[in-house]
């Protein structure tokens, strides 16, 4: 968004989902995406979500919640995992750029848990270079996710969805001030390969009957 009103985080949310529910149902109306919009963004941006996604080529985050160009703010990383270079993008686009909403995105079958889960069965040993790197940040959700019991592939993801939520609002000071201010929620979403739908997961700053009555039936985690 380019003129001086941004959404609330509520309203953020429900364009996310719009978009989404388009693209799964094969009827996306592809906005913001012509020479006219291109035009109007030159001078400024004022994304009306930042979207922190895995780095899974098959979430190309404008086409997957049919968006265009200056709607999303987009940092993405292996495995969603989180360094100071994520955090402070997110916290520009939410401090400078206003943006009301934080998306953390994970994907069913992710490369990165899935790497994390059999370095942890059979150690680390074979593993190396940056990728290391990755696994080991991916560790404590996946031990986490051992801890309360949970075993399937869809759990586990959750969980690291859940943990990563949990970790931008611990360690960004700023981004925790905006939640707590009613100015931004942070929510997670899982997104289906299959059927391109993106299932809430967790969310911080959303009004309780709106976070309870995500897409897919899900109650998420508040």
């Amino acid at each position: 968004m380019t003129d001086a009103t941004s959404p609330t985080p509520s309203e953020a949310f429900a364009l996310l989902l719009a978009g989404n529910q388009r693209f799964v149902a094969g009827t996306p109306q592809h906005p913001n995406q012509d020479a006219a919009r291109r035009a109007e963004t030159a001078p400024g941006q004022r994304p009306f979500a930042v979207l922190f996604g895995c780095s899974d080529s098959r979430l190309a985050a404008e086409i997957i919640f049919d968006r265009g160009l200056g709607d999303l703010f987009v940092v993405r990383t292996a495995g969603h995992v989180a360094g100071a270079e994520v955090l402070g993008s997110i916290e520009y686009g939410v401090s400078v750029l206003d943006s009301p909403l934080v998306v953390v995105l994970g994907h069913d079958s992710c490369g990165a848990v899935a790497a994390t889960r059999a370095a942890l069965t059979d150690g680390l040993g074979s593993t190396t270079g940056y990728v290391r790197d990755v696994i080991e940040r991916v560790t404590p959700s996946v031990l986490a996710a051992r801890a309360a019991g949970l075993s399937g592939d869809d759990e586990i993801i959750d969980e690291h969805i859940r943990h990563t939520v949990a970790l931008l609002l611990d360690r960004s000071r700023a981004l925790a001030d905006q939640v707590t201010a009613g100015r931004t929620a942070v929510v997670g979403m899982s997104y289906q390969l299959a059927d391109g739908s993106a299932r809430l997961v967790t969310a911080r700053g959303l009004p309780a009957e709106m976070a309870a009555s995500g897409p897919g039936g899900v109650t998420p985690h508040l």
